[in-house]
């Protein structure tokens, strides 16, 4: 079957989420493009430690703001100090050793913290998060926005790809919902309602496409994803776990068909992120996104269309046997996607 596609990645690709186990990054670079060769993402590495999870990354990116660690975490800094001196350099050595792995990809995607989950996750001066003041939450979306540029250009030079950017939503949902706690533990942060929260990430796609000139992904692995806001941000695709839809309800199976139909390509999570205790098919992989399909009344060929297979989530936990298989099975449900085996 022969699809055309207007998206940067070929048909049939397949990609990760981003972050991989241990902390040599010339070997996890070497593995991503080994193994997921037509669509390799940037690889994160958050067992080394500070700044080198996905908010030490993220600041690493900010300009004119710096971080520091405190024992509750990131906080906001006076001046760039060590720690997040080492962010930026664990992100410049990344840079390093995917310019040295990459043999001419056509794209290449990166991932940051999305605006929301990043102001949730950095403290301001006085141990409040930033999400608690307006005017914070804008400045650090505009920093980042900025050096986001700065690093989509230094990726299309050190490699020739075009880039797609991913922004990690895990946190979103409890935005949404107030549920994240004040410094005392006490109480919990005013909820964020939905169109502020439609407003901001819309922004920063708008933006994230202006500069990359290519759909923009936004990622929630949260077992109830807020998919129809996600969708309404004008993303490209969104990427969100494959295997949880099984029980959804009416609403979010609505949220879901709609948000496919509009033309919006759906990367689904298919492979476990941490070795199962049997060996599993690739056919038992498909499974979830064919019972969604079915169930949300599409043509199997949607699949081949506006679908893309990753795995479940990161692989920061996995071990280096299973994580060469999973990328393998993820690369392998791409091909099926276009080409189902027999009696799929």
């Amino acid at each position: 079957m022969a699809v055309v596609s207007d998206k940067p990645w070929a048909a049939a690709a397949a990609t990760g989420i981003g972050s991989m186990p241990g902390t040599d990054p010339a070997e996890a670079a070497a593995v991503v493009f080994g193994e997921l060769p037509e669509f390799p993402h940037l690889p994160e590495l958050p067992a080394r430690g500070v700044g080198a999870d996905m908010l030490g990354r993220t600041a690493a990116m900010l300009v004119d703001l710096a971080v520091e660690v405190v024992p509750s975490g990131y906080r906001v800094a006076a001046r760039p100090g060590h720690d997040h001196r080492r962010a930026v350099d664990l992100l410049r050595w990344d840079l390093d050793a995917v310019q040295e792995a990459a043999q001419g990809p056509k794209v290449l995607k990166t991932q940051l913290a999305g605006p929301w989950t990043l102001a949730a996750g950095i403290e301001l001066p006085r141990g409040h998060r930033v999400l608690t003041d307006h005017g914070a939450v804008r400045e650090f979306t505009e920093s980042v926005l900025e050096g986001l540029a700065s690093h989509v250009a230094e990726l299309k030079a050190r490699t020739g790809a075009e880039v797609v950017v991913q922004f990690d939503e895990p946190t979103l949902p409890d935005v949404l919902a107030g549920s994240l706690p004040t410094p005392s533990g006490y109480g919990t942060v005013d909820a964020v309602g939905e169109p502020e929260a439609r407003e901001l990430l819309s922004h920063v796609v708008e933006r994230a496409g202006a500069i990359t000139g290519n759909p923009v992904v936004i990622h929630c692995c949260a077992p109830k994803p807020p998919v129809a806001l996600l969708h309404s941000t004008g993303a490209g695709a969104l990427a969100l776990d494959g295997t949880t839809f099984g029980g959804a309800p009416a609403k979010l199976l609505d949220e879901l068909g709609e948000a496919w139909d509009s033309g919006v390509t759906m990367f689904l999570g298919l492979v476990p992120a941490l070795e199962p205790a049997r060996p599993v098919t690739l056919a038992e992989l498909a499974a979830p996104a064919l019972r969604l399909v079915d169930r949300l009344g599409f043509n199997r060929s949607i699949l081949a269309e506006r679908a893309l297979p990753t795995p479940s989530c990161g692989f920061a936990g996995a071990g280096a046997s299973w994580l060469r298989r999973a990328l393998s099975l993820t690369r392998d449900l791409g091909k099926a996607f276009v080409e189902p085996p027999e009696g799929w």
